[in-house]
């Protein structure tokens, strides 16, 4: 493995064959100049990254509960300012927070959004994968339209998840941010080209990146195909690639002859049932959905230029 991608976070860690976490949490802090606190929710990189008595990271690391990621970062980084006001402290350090979805879209909501609404100057990443991984499968408000959860199990008369993931990003959005952006483990380098955006962004204020994780444990598909899985989501616009850089949306990767939606729904037996012909509409009316938002997000993209 390339040393340099491991200075940060080491290998050893104990994270699910096929997960892309690692991924994101190196390429991310690669792009780091600076020096770099991490600041991280309890969650799927928490308990596999800090095994007891071992540990997988190379600079200084906080752990906190699902909820306070956001407290946490803001108490660290107002503490660093004073004391380099103080003259106490001479380098620059950058704050950075990894946390889920559980602890992003739910119960970590209202801090987060305290911590951006303050202005401090954090790059906060939730590695996204749509559910509470760590717990045993339930279902998050990131979780997507028909998926068969723990707590929103499919049957014979029931299609499972009942209700369409939340628009985190326009909820971050509106608290007017200089830079934010949602990008994909299985596109690496449009990754790294936004996550140094978010670190040059950090001049001003906060920044933010929506990451989708795809998982192999609970989404159910071999271990070896998490890439292609993640190349799906974009490719079927379900998760497109864009940025909003001072409150103006810019869409990294347009799909000329985007997929339907089913090619990315039989890669996991979490949509399983939905393939079945009686959930024939159903799989349409997701797909009514994906391009009602595609359509949009073409509006607020073109009405910038």
């Amino acid at each position: 493995m390339n040393e340099q991608l491991t200075k940060n976070f080491y290998p050893g860690h104990a994270t699910c064959a096929g997960c892309g976490i690692p991924a994101i949490v190196r390429h991310v802090l690669d792009e780091a100049d600076d020096s770099v606190v991490v600041i991280n929710a309890t969650g799927c990189l928490e308990v596999t990254s800090t095994l007891y008595p071992y540990t997988a990271w190379k600079v200084p690391y906080i752990h906190n509960a699902f909820e306070n990621a956001g407290a946490t970062a803001s108490g660290v980084e107002t503490a660093y300012r004073i004391l380099k006001k103080k003259k106490k402290i001479d380098k620059d350090i950058k704050f950075v927070i990894f946390a889920g979805d559980g602890g992003t879209y739910d119960i970590g909501l209202q801090s987060l959004s305290g911590m951006l609404e303050r202005g401090h100057k954090v790059l906060y990443v939730n590695y996204d994968n749509e559910g509470y991984m760590n717990t045993g499968g339930q279902r998050s408000g990131a979780t997507p339209y028909g998926a068969n959860m723990t707590t929103t199990p499919a049957s014979e008369t029931d299609i499972g998840n009942k209700t369409f993931r939340k628009d985190l990003m326009e909820i971050v959005k509106g608290h007017h941010l200089e830079y934010l952006a949602q990008a994909n483990v299985a596109y690496i380098e449009d990754l790294r080209k936004k996550t140094k955006k978010a670190f040059q962004a950090l001049e001003k204020g906060p920044a933010f990146l929506l990451v989708l994780q795809p998982c192999t444990n609970v989404w159910k598909f071999p271990t070896s195909d998490y890439v292609k899985v993640g190349k799906l989501a974009t490719e079927t616009n379900f998760w497109p690639l864009y940025e909003i850089e001072k409150d103006n949306y810019k869409i990294n990767l347009k799909i000329e002859n985007p997929k339907p939606i089913e090619e990315y729904l039989k890669t996991q037996r979490r949509f399983k049932h939905l393939l079945r012909p009686e959930n024939q509409e159903v799989v349409n009316y997701i797909q009514e959905n994906i391009n009602q938002r595609w359509n949009k997000l073409l509006k607020k993209a073109e009405c910038q230029f």
